[in-house]
């Protein structure tokens, strides 16, 4: 499977809610990264589970239904892509409509996601969360109870 491909599946695998499937993706010791995390958050997900038990509730909380707008670009090195997408949905607990923005930088080896690097905007995620509170909540695990 080429880059775009695994993007693309990455993608059609979010539109149905498939969070397994998605960490599927990485390799057993993959690791997801957010730069922009802001205090309370992880900056780091490290190894295939623990990418799958942090991706398990993201349904409960953004029911993702549509891709907005999507851009794949390739680099100079051959194992890694950068993916500019927008999705839209419906925030669970609150049932207001969202629209957010990322931007991911993914290095694959042998068809699996070695490093994804995951820009997104934290203030976004909070306005559409219903505040930081809420935020660090629901992605630090403060809401799984």
């Amino acid at each position: 499977m080429g880059l775009r491909d695994l993007v693309d599946h990455g993608i059609d695998l979010l539109l149905k809610h498939d969070m397994a499937g998605f960490a599927g993706l990485w390799a057993e010791d993959g690791v997801l990264e957010f730069p922009f995390a802001g205090p309370g958050y992880p900056k780091r997900v490290e190894g295939r589970d623990a990418i799958r038990e942090y991706l398990r509730d993201y349904p409960n909380l953004l029911d993702i239904r549509e891709v907005v707008a999507k851009t794949v670009h390739e680099t100079a090195d051959p194992a890694v892509v950068v993916a500019e997408f927008t999705v839209a949905g419906v925030v669970v607990a609150s049932a207001k409509p969202y629209e957010l923005s990322y931007i991911a930088v993914i290095t694959v080896e042998d068809g699996e996601i070695r490093h994804y690097r995951d820009y997104w905007s934290p203030l976004a995620a909070a306005e559409v969360l219903g505040g930081v509170d809420e935020l660090t909540a629901a992605f630090t695990g403060g809401d799984r109870g």
